[in-house]
């Protein structure tokens, strides 16, 4: 039992863990900070649809439940994508720092910001974890810093650098299990020979090692769904993607036993995937640490 209160220890183990699958994606050609540009376009068309908008209200009005103002606010948005978070911060009057290396979804984001004062949104195109946090002046200079389903954060060392960046809170938000996908469901017996059995990730570390080291925080985790529909092209590319986030080998005879097996089952070219599954957002009030530390 001494264990589940060693902080040491599970920073290390999530260290570990995080270790084996960026080392496994490296080896299979994967870069988890490009890995998302084939589908920058479907997922900038996603995030602004009429759906898409009302997820993202969900979060945001959870946030000012919480306490937050986005007014003069200033927001630093690792990850930010094509701007899915980063519009509608400034559509209420923050300040937002975006930090993206994706060269589509970069080119995406300029144009959902290009009617905002010039000044509002700046991007920001370096890997954060290329970014010296004192050398930027970035330590302790922000309102609130937003990390939505980033790779950014995979350990604790990780999350403090993150979290050095906050004046007042820090948002994180990461799957409790891995994405629900169908088309993993359909693929991963014909590679692997057994059923798809998902496993719990990173975000028991995250709760976890926020409670040992003394942080304030809230906690959310909902079930959500949506569905999508992509050419069988676009599915094939998004299954090898997804084989080596899951340390399976992205080679010719996996890529062949795919490319047949959507040819049989999607003859019209049209491939319709059910996404979803549990996700865990959590909001770390930095305010409430400092106050008991001066």
């Amino acid at each position: 039992m001494n264990d589940f209160f060693n902080a040491a220890l599970w920073e290390k183990a999530w260290k570990d863990e995080s270790d084996l699958k960026i080392d496994r994606m490296k080896k299979n050609g994967i870069d988890p900070t490009r890995s998302f540009d084939h589908k920058a376009k479907t997922f900038n068309e996603q995030s602004f649809s009429e759906e898409g908008r009302k997820r993202t209200k969900r979060i945001m009005n959870w946030l000012e439940g919480q306490g937050i103002e986005f007014e003069n606010a200033s927001v630093l948005d690792i990850g930010a994508a094509s701007g899915v978070f980063s519009v509608p911060f400034a559509e209420r009057g923050s300040r937002v720092t975006a930090v993206e290396t994706s060269p589509p979804l970069i080119e995406l984001l300029e144009e959902n910001i290009s009617n905002f004062a010039e000044d509002q949104v700046k991007i920001v195109p370096v890997p954060f974890e290329e970014i010296d946090v004192e050398a930027k002046g970035w330590n302790r200079a922000f309102d609130l810093v937003f990390v939505s389903m980033s790779p950014v954060i995979h350990n604790w060392e990780s999350v403090e650098k993150v979290l050095q960046c906050a004046r007042k809170y820090c948002y994180i938000s990461m799957p409790v299990v891995p994405t629900e996908h169908s088309l993993v469901s359909e693929i991963w017996p014909l590679v692997t020979g057994q059923p798809y059995r998902s496993k719990l990730t990173e975000m028991g570390y995250l709760l976890h090692l926020l409670y040992l080291k003394g942080y304030a925080y809230e906690s959310l985790i909902t079930r959500e769904a949506k569905t999508t529909e992509v050419s069988r092209e676009a599915a094939l590319q998004e299954a090898m993607t997804w084989l080596g986030h899951h340390r399976l080998p992205v080679d010719e005879r996996n890529r062949n036993i795919i490319a047949d097996y959507l040819e049989q089952a999607y003859p019209s070219g049209k491939v319709v995937i059910q996404e979803g599954g549990r996700f865990g957002k959590v909001l770390i009030r930095l305010q409430d640490l400092q106050a008991l530390t001066r």
